[in-house]
């Protein structure tokens, strides 16, 4: 059995802690935290399981580390302070961990990645033997590994469209859909995730590694905006109030420029209510899904739906990057230290978890 920490409790990190309980390779060892008020406290009741697993979160790191863990989920965010995380996930591999997170935008295509934080990590491997697969939804396996496959099935392919299309009233992260995403501010308020190249920065590394996959040379990386205000004040159940007139819906693409047309485009579509932007592109159910569209012959469309924490479409999200993620982590441990990304670490069979949830 491999033994596994779970970094972080928050939304990312209740679905590792059930992700790691539930993998038949994997032995969940300890549990980090930062707020001293879950110290403490059985894993299970954290991340809401009705049982408890018989491991108490601990906020100190330095012991959990010395231990010698065999992997690490770093589930602590990395939005608002990427240095922090960057450090952190240097610490756990330089003491000999795989670690595999979500946290890291820059490292999804880590050969492109800037040298001031791909240097670090290598350095690191070097040092502690460690590894570090950097992953997650969208960006994530929503347009590297399933765009890539569902290519596979066309005689020819014109365009490779990813879509997230989601209500923003069901993430659970205030501050990023406020602020980060701007829902609720005046339409002269600047985003910081929707300023220029940010979206790229995010996102860019996922059309590089498609353009990888298919074998074609990328000409640029353009972006396109467009956001739409509210006609009228809206109350959301997790939220609170948006008030009319503020940004109430985002559309954005990333696009790969392939011989001078968009080939693979990368497209979200973010509301904080249903009734912004009706004509914009919608989920089946209103609720979130993500969507690859392969404008060829045949054209192909899939959309995926996930559901977790009481049929929440966000916790569902995150449960499936974990599940990628934490579903890697005995991959990697048998291969020789590194960095990897998704085009590296296959995205295997849920082998020996048919059938675990009713044991």
């Amino acid at each position: 059995m491999i033994s596994t920490v779970v970094w972080g409790t928050g939304n990312v990190g209740r679905a590792a802690v059930r992700a790691v309980d539930a993998h038949p390779a994997l032995r969940l060892s300890a549990v980090l935290v930062h707020d001293p008020a879950k110290a403490g406290r059985d894993a299970g009741e954290l991340c809401g399981l009705d049982r408890d697993l018989g491991v108490a979160a601990t906020d100190d790191i330095a012991s959990v580390l010395a231990a010698g863990p065999r992997a690490v989920v770093y589930a602590a965010s990395g939005d608002i302070r990427p240095d922090d995380a960057l450090a952190d996930i240097v610490r756990a591999i330089r003491a000999g961990a795989v670690v595999v997170t979500p946290s890291l935008y820059a490292l999804y295509d880590q050969r492109n990645a800037p040298p001031e934080l791909r240097e670090p990590v290598l350095a690191a491997v070097a040092e502690g033997g460690g590894s570090l697969f950097v992953s997650g939804v969208d960006p994530g396996w929503g347009n590297d590994v399933l765009p890539l496959l569902i290519s596979g099935l066309a005689t020819t392919v014109d365009v490779i469209r990813c879509q997230e299309i989601f209500d923003y009233s069901t993430y659970d992260q205030p501050d990023s859909v406020r602020y980060l995403v701007g829902m609720g501010q005046p339409m002269d308020y600047e985003p910081l995730m929707l300023a220029p190249t940010v979206p790229t920065m995010v996102w860019g590394g996922q059309i590089r590694l498609m353009a990888r996959a298919l074998g074609v040379e990328l000409d640029d990386i353009r972006e396109t905006l467009d956001r739409r205000p509210l006609d009228a004040t809206v109350t959301t159940r997790t939220m609170g109030e948006f008030e009319a007139g503020t940004q109430g819906a985002v559309r954005f693409e990333v696009q790969g420029i392939v011989a001078g047309e968009p080939r693979i485009v990368i497209e979200h579509v973010t509301r904080i209510h249903p009734s912004c932007a009706p004509d914009w592109p919608t989920p089946p159910d209103g609720a979130g899904a993500h969507r690859v569209v392969i404008e060829g012959r045949p054209r192909i469309e899939v959309t995926v739906e996930a559901t977790d924490e009481g049929e929440n479409r966000s916790a569902g999200g995150n449960a499936t990057a974990v599940g990628r993620l934490v579903g890697a982590v005995d991959w990697l441990v048998e291969a020789k230290p590194g960095l990897y990304d998704a085009l590296d670490v296959p995205l295997r069979p849920a082998v020996g978890k048919l059938g675990r949830s009713q044991w």
